[in-house]
């Protein structure tokens, strides 16, 4: 045990930023102080000053100072939260090297070291609050005089930190899938670092922050903690190395048994009973909960975990993992997700070393008792039955569900799954991520739509790999024309027009592709085949309307055309964080990065919101080189009847929509098994209440038609 010399108490004088607002002790203060039962290390109470403002010494009870201790005002007042009522003033605590706040309560805190506390904070019942000198709270930081071995990154998708990112107070979904992706450019990678540096001295000054507003009780141990305001931490039992960031309108909850240790904290997250996260970034709006573990991974804005473990991800906002055996490792989830219970994604490595990864598009939603391997891939809104999946998978088909049929079978596979028979979820997708988002302030858009540029460009990836395997079926069966093609274009064309001459066609096909050794056979691929193509059209359609109504228009002209077409066609798009975007426009920021026209993560944020704001003219221009793709032709050469067709097979989407979302819910009323478990229908419409007053359906009866309506008019210029 070391034993290091007691400080000289006669050096603490008080800092300049304090001389107008602060003062010494008088004599008659300090004989209250002593005669309550305080001590200090200096003799002659020099190490303490107190507020010009007022300080009542008489309620200062039972405490020990030492190092420099600078005290607010303290008047003869109760704080309240809650059911916790206590009067202002220090008692019964050891306080060493601080700056307390006007009209705080610190109760029985028995070691309070190197904290700057501000107004109107209550610290009751805590074991142990310290901070060094080289705290970071949690940044990816050094300090002067660490090595570089003493950065803690969090690595993300990949256990052999491979994709590895650091953490920064603001660090949104975005920042980390960039970051994690584009990892093959060495002069970008370093430029990140030197973001997360950005503003970092390096000096060894720091002290723990506690901000105005904030209540801590019955907690065991914070160290190297930063505590935005209103925050409310009750029965934590250790907090190290973290930033929570909080608010008066998002506010931050931390509760009973809770571990953070090297993480940031979002505004208006919660993390209650039990939880453990170590090297983590929670976002905004976050709840982490019922023992639930997560390590080395980054869980976007609304999310919720409970019962479960998560370990090296990086999860898009929009996560649901609730149940007490499901387990996420290595792996990116895009968002708008559900991990069922007893699923476990990433259930083994497949491989000599930790480096297996797994990648799904937004909406993945693995069955109950499911596994998947690595490495794996899911399009946009993949529903996998319940089953043990012994290969790795690679399903490229959007909306489509997945089952497993044994260990040494292809695996089926039906396109399309979600248009052709839960097309309530889809209708319904959007507007319920939209009411689940409690983020006051939005820093990482988020893209709920179902149908945005990212999953259509599955979509069409999907249409062409029907039409190739179309091809090869056809080819297989003897189809005259088949044989006859000369080459794989041919072919191609051979395929597409045999699907639209027997649209009611329907046959198995095979994907070798998208399952290891077995493949995978594609039921219902004619049909999916044209369900892609309805849906492309509502895409493209959808998007015109909305360019149309941002400029005050209903209908689309031929200027108005030419105008889109001016536009920069990106036919590229990745879900970026949440946020859908052109890839090009990701190389853009790049190169403004490295060569530092952006020289902050606020700067890289501000280029999200800029691009962001270009979203609709960007997703236009796409929507017609969509329809020009399914016509092949240009869109200057559509005549009214193209127009005509297009306005038909969307129409016949958006009723579809509205009338199997009344048809799912109405099961709900009229399923003998649902029925069952209600002695009369009274009581399950008590329990249910009725299919007219279900609020989803009526505003999807509203909005439906007045897409409808506008639908009518969009081509009617043209």
């Amino acid at each position: 045990m070391l034993i290091i010399d007691a400080k000289d108490e006669a050096d603490c004088c008080l800092p300049e930023t304090y001389q107008a607002t602060h003062r010494a002790l008088t004599v008659q203060e300090i004989t209250t102080l002593v005669r309550n039962h305080n001590t200090s290390s200096d003799a002659e109470w020099r190490n303490v000053f107190v507020s010009k403002s007022g300080f009542d010494a008489d309620l200062v009870h039972e405490c020990s100072f030492s190092g420099l201790v600078i005290l607010g005002k303290l008047r003869r007042a109760r704080l309240k939260f809650h059911d916790l009522a206590l009067d202002e003033g220090l008692y019964d605590s050891y306080i060493e090297d601080c700056v307390i706040g006007d009209d705080c309560v610190v109760r029985n805190v028995e070691y309070l070291v190197n904290y700057h506390i501000a107004e109107r904070v209550m610290l009751f019942n805590i074991q142990e609050m310290s901070c060094t000198k080289h705290s970071k709270f949690g940044n990816g930081i050094l300090k002067n005089g660490e090595a570089e071995s003493n950065r803690i990154w969090i690595g993300v998708c990949n256990e052999n930190d491979g994709r590895a990112v650091l953490s920064f107070e603001g660090m949104i979904t975005a920042d980390a899938y960039l970051w994690s992706t584009y990892r093959e450019d060495k002069v970008l990678q370093q430029r990140f670092l030197e973001l997360t540096e950005k503003g970092n001295t390096g000096a060894l000054d720091t002290f723990g922050i506690v901000e105005s507003d904030t209540v801590i009780k019955n907690t065991t141990l914070l160290k190297d903690a930063k505590i935005g305001r209103f925050a409310y931490i009750k029965g934590a039992f250790k907090l190290k190395n973290i930033t929570v960031l909080s608010s008066e309108q998002e506010p931050s909850q931390i509760g009973e048994g809770v571990e953070l240790v090297n993480g940031i904290m979002g505004y208006g997250s919660k993390a209650f009973y039990q939880a453990v996260a170590v090297r983590f970034v929670l976002g905004r709006n976050c709840q982490l909960k019922y023992g639930a573990r997560l390590l080395n991974s980054i869980l976007g804005d609304n999310s919720t975990v409970s019962c479960c473990e998560l370990l090296n991800n990086l999860i898009f906002p929009f996560h649901e993992q609730h149940h007490n055996s499901s387990f996420l490792i290595a792996s990116m989830v895009q968002g708008q997700s559900n991990i069922a219970a007893g699923a476990t994604v990433g259930s083994n490595h497949n491989s000599r070393s930790p480096d297996g990864e797994i990648r799904a598009g937004r909406g993945f939603w693995p069955g109950l008792n499911s596994s998947f391997k690595h490495n794996s891939r899911f399009a946009s809104f993949v529903l996998a039955v319940k089953g043990s999946y012994q290969r790795e998978l690679n399903i490229v088909y959007p909306f489509s569900l997945v089952a497993s049929h044994g260990a040494d079978k292809p695996i089926h596979i039906i396109p399309a799954y979600w248009f052709m028979y839960n097309m309530f979820a889809i209708a319904r997708n959007n507007s319920k991520f939209k009411k689940r988002d409690k983020r006051v302030v939005r820093v990482q858009h988020i893209e709920t739509n179902p149908l945005a540029p990212d999953t259509i460009q599955e979509v069409i990836h999907a249409i062409d790999r029907l039409v190739f395997l179309t091809g090869n079926h056809l080819k297989a069966q003897g189809f005259q024309s088949a044989l006859d093609a000369k080459n794989s274009a041919e072919l191609l064309t051979v395929a597409k027009n045999y699907l639209h001459q027997n649209k009611t066609a329907d046959f198995v096909l095979f994907d070798a592709d998208c399952q290891k050794k077995f493949g995978a056979e594609i039921y219902k691929g004619v049909k999916g085949y044209f369900e892609y193509r309805k849906i492309v059209k509502y895409f493209a359609a959808s998007c015109l309307i909305d360019y149309c109504t941002a400029r005050g228009k209903s209908a689309v002209s031929r200027a108005d055309i030419a105008e889109i077409m001016e536009i920069p066609l990106y036919a590229m798009w990745i879900n970026a964080g949440g946020q859908v975007m052109p890839e090009e426009k990701a190389f853009e920021l790049f190169d403004k990065i490295k060569n530092h026209e952006i020289d902050s993560w606020r700067e890289v944020h501000a280029f999200y919101d800029d691009t962001e704001s270009h979203y609709l003219e960007y997703k236009t221009r796409y929507a017609l080189y969509l329809l020009e793709l399914l016509y092949a032709k240009q869109i200057t050469a559509f005549s009214s009847e193209d127009f005509a067709d297009i306005r038909e097979d969307v129409t016949r989407v958006s009723d579809c929509m509205y009338q199997s979302s009344i048809e799912s819910r109405e099961k709900d009323y009229t399923d003998y098994f649902r029925k069952i478990v209600y002695r009369n229908d009274e009581e399950m419409t008590a329990v249910l209440g009725t299919l007219s007053g279900n609020s989803f359906l009526q505003e999807m009866k509203e909005s439906t038609a007045e897409f409808d309506a506008a639908l009518s008019r969009i081509f009617s210029e043209l």
